[in-house]
């Protein structure tokens, strides 16, 4: 063995020994050392059934009325339909927005393509979910809602898109008449004083309980022309689609949203 091997093997050793006697050490420490106890996590009742809300979350739509939400375009009150516990777009009214504004949350929607939908591609279906509305019309973070059941279209189009950034990780949607959920951990963009953005806008999807975004980074408020731009904004509405397709209107049940802490 020539000297150079010599050396390798004699670094070895005392790596190996290092590694050796850190556990050891590992095994001899008190283990209390490490148990936290403070603070207590909050006591939260699940909801009766899956889709249910749990008893900290803020109720958007029960079946009854639109009291929680209002006309982006002037804040008057919405004027969407509601029969039989259900929500169906108005495309005349136009979108949609929540009385309340939000930072991060949990959100949980569900959505109906009608079973007698005509069209294709962006011409089928065509709806929408804005994490934070950040303005009139189609400005805000979109997840896209639409026909994708045997339904060719862009990929960064298809429904549960993060809308011209971010393709679904697989297609899960369900056939048109079916109830779909989407449910979405948001963590909003955070900007300094100035409006520099100080940390991007993060999102997590579940569509029809499989994940189709994993905390996906986006680069920017959501468009259908042009690069992707962050604009100042501290907390912001829900927002709601009523796109203008000439397909039949999509439909929406049981909404409701947790508000998260930032971590």
């Amino acid at each position: 063995m020539n000297n150079r091997s010599r050396v390798g093997a004699a670094i070895a050793l005392v790596g190996s020994l290092a590694i050796a006697g850190a556990g050891r050490a590992d095994e001899n420490a008190d283990p209390k050392a490490t148990e936290q106890w403070e603070p207590v996590p909050a006591i939260v009742t699940p909801g009766s059934t899956e889709n249910a809300p749990p008893s900290d979350a803020i109720v958007l739509f029960d079946g009854r009325n639109l009291d929680q939400w209002v006309s982006t375009k002037d804040h008057a009150p919405a004027r969407w339909q509601v029969a039989a516990g259900v929500i169906t777009v108005d495309k005349s009214a136009g979108n949609i927005e929540t009385r309340q504004s939000f930072r991060n949350y949990q959100l949980h929607l569900e959505w109906r393509i009608p079973q007698n939908i005509t069209g294709e591609g962006q011409f089928r279906g065509n709806s929408g979910v804005f994490l934070a509305s950040t303005g009139p019309g189609d400005a805000g973070y979109e997840i896209q809602i639409l026909d994708s059941f045997n339904n060719k279209t862009y990929v960064n189009g298809q429904a549960a898109a993060v809308y011209k950034q971010s393709a679904p990780l697989v297609n899960s949607a369900r056939p048109p008449g079916a109830w779909q959920t989407f449910d979405i951990i948001w963590t909003a963009p955070v900007f300094a004083a100035d409006g520099k953005l100080t940390s991007p806008a993060y999102v997590t999807v579940f569509h029809d309980g499989v994940l189709v975004q994993n905390h996906f980074r986006l680069s920017g408020e959501t468009t259908n022309r042009g690069i992707p731009q962050y604009k100042p904004y501290q907390e912001a509405s829900i927002k709601l689609q009523a796109h203008g397709d000439p397909s039949p209107p999509i439909s929406f049940r049981n909404i409701w949203v947790r508000k998260l802490a930032p971590q």
